[in-house]
């Protein structure tokens, strides 16, 4: 009985996931027309799933922004791996003074709402000449993504073995020679889980690249995405399933990739 009602529960689950996807899918697949014109759930006789995509394209310029979005997310997310692990070492490793309080200074960025940082935030940018630019946008993003990535990354290397670091140490291994070449190697999985959650985090942002940009090269992608809704009436609402499809895209390709990366490192990092 027990595992009838579990399957049933599962197959509960799995209907109420694969519901909206489906709807999602065949409606952008859609005409304007046949959008209107047929039930939201049954699929219509033109499939214009291409070039709803392609109107989506053209309309909210997402070229320029999938070349923005992409730099902001992969280098953010690097920049923020690279410093969290830096940050990490010297907590756990190089025993400074008051490591566990500078780890919850840091870890302290994670517990505010974000609304909280728009108005200092734009007004800090507008008066140091940061509002609207690329490198204003990848310093948000790599600051914003650090206490996250160090609470993980410091999670993991707390279990490494002191003994390794402290046998280098005696070989004559500088600190940063200890983390490159021990450290690092250890905790190559934590690091794409966390690159993994943060290039997704910031390709999907858009309440901070709707404060910090207005201009179509510069703005994130689903801020160029956000334009659609001022067309609406022009476009119809299939081409913005469409959009939002097509921008969804790369962040499904990067997990499933990497997925067995993603599991080995949260099961290291948990």
């Amino acid at each position: 009985m027990g595992r009838v009602l579990r399957n049933a529960l599962l197959l509960i689950l799995a209907a109420l996931w694969i519901l909206p996807l489906y709807l999602f899918l065949i409606n952008a697949a859609k005409t304007s027309d046949g959008y209107r014109s047929t039930e939201r759930y049954v699929p219509s006789g033109d499939f214009a799933l291409f070039d709803n995509i392609s109107a989506a394209w053209t309309a909210a310029k997402l070229g320029e922004a999938v070349g923005s979005t992409a730099f902001y997310a992969i280098v953010g997310a690097a920049l923020a791996v690279a410093l969290a692990a830096m940050a990490a070492y010297a907590i756990v490793s190089l025993n400074v003074r008051w490591g566990f309080f500078w780890f919850l200074l840091i870890y302290a960025g994670t517990i505010f709402p974000f609304q909280m940082y728009l108005s200092p935030l734009y007004s800090m940018y507008v008066n140091n000449n940061l509002y609207n630019t690329h490198w204003g946008l990848l310093i948000f993003y790599t600051a914003i993504a650090i206490p996250f990535a160090t609470f993980i990354i410091r999670n993991h290397f707390v279990s490494v073995s002191p003994e390794l670091a402290e046998a280098a140490r005696l070989d004559g291994a500088s600190a940063l020679r200890v983390l490159v070449q021990i450290f690092a190697p250890l905790s190559v999985n934590a690091f794409a889980t966390v690159f993994i959650l943060q290039f997704t985090w910031i390709w999907n942002d858009l309440l901070f690249g709707l404060t910090l940009s207005r201009s179509e090269n510069i703005r994130p992608i689903m801020t160029a995405l956000a334009s659609l809704q001022g067309q609406y009436a022009r476009t119809g609402p299939p081409v913005a399933l469409a959009g939002a499809l097509l921008v969804s895209i790369p962040t499904f390709v990067l997990f499933f990739a990497v997925q067995r990366v993603f599991v080995r490192g949260l099961r290291a990092t948990a």
